[in-house]
């Protein structure tokens, strides 16, 4: 039986794989940098920015695995090599991997170390929180994919 902790894992890794696939989808590599009407962020710089909250978030608070995030670059950097963005998502799926096997369930209940919010919240309410703001960006790039298509 999976614990809440596999679960979580389970549906990060999961989306992050969707994110690779949209990623290799795009039939031109110059469309993962294009803007297109209200839409204010490329599928890039979306790519780099989930890479970086997720390896911030999760590898470095929870996995202290050293990582720095740079978050101005993330929205920043423009036309980076789509094999360099599948090489980051690889990195992003290792470190969430590597430091959610160090939670427990009980874990779970214990507050986050950091304030995001401003405010005390539980791992289990962050990690809900970054499952979501994952998914909401990767519907993001999915319907700038599906739309540049048409």
């Amino acid at each position: 039986m999976k614990t809440n902790v596999d679960s979580i894992k389970s549906i990060l890794i999961r989306d992050l794989t969707s994110l690779e696939k949209e990623i290799r989808s795009y039939q031109n590599e110059s469309d993962l940098w294009k803007l297109d009407g209200d839409i204010k962020n490329t599928p890039g710089n979306l790519t780099l920015h989930i890479c970086g909250n997720l390896q911030h978030f999760i590898g470095a608070v929870i996995g202290k695995d050293g990582y720095v995030r740079q978050r101005e670059q993330e929205f920043g950097k423009k036309d980076v090599p789509a094999a360099d963005l599948l090489t980051e998502i690889g990195r992003t799926k290792s470190a969430v991997t590597s430091a959610l096997n160090l939670l427990s369930d009980q874990d779970l209940e214990n507050t986050y170390p950091i304030e995001v919010f401003g405010k005390p919240m539980t791992f289990s309410y962050f990690l809900m929180h970054l499952t979501g703001h994952l998914m909401y960006h990767l519907g993001q790039i999915n319907y700038h994919r599906r739309l540049l298509a048409s």
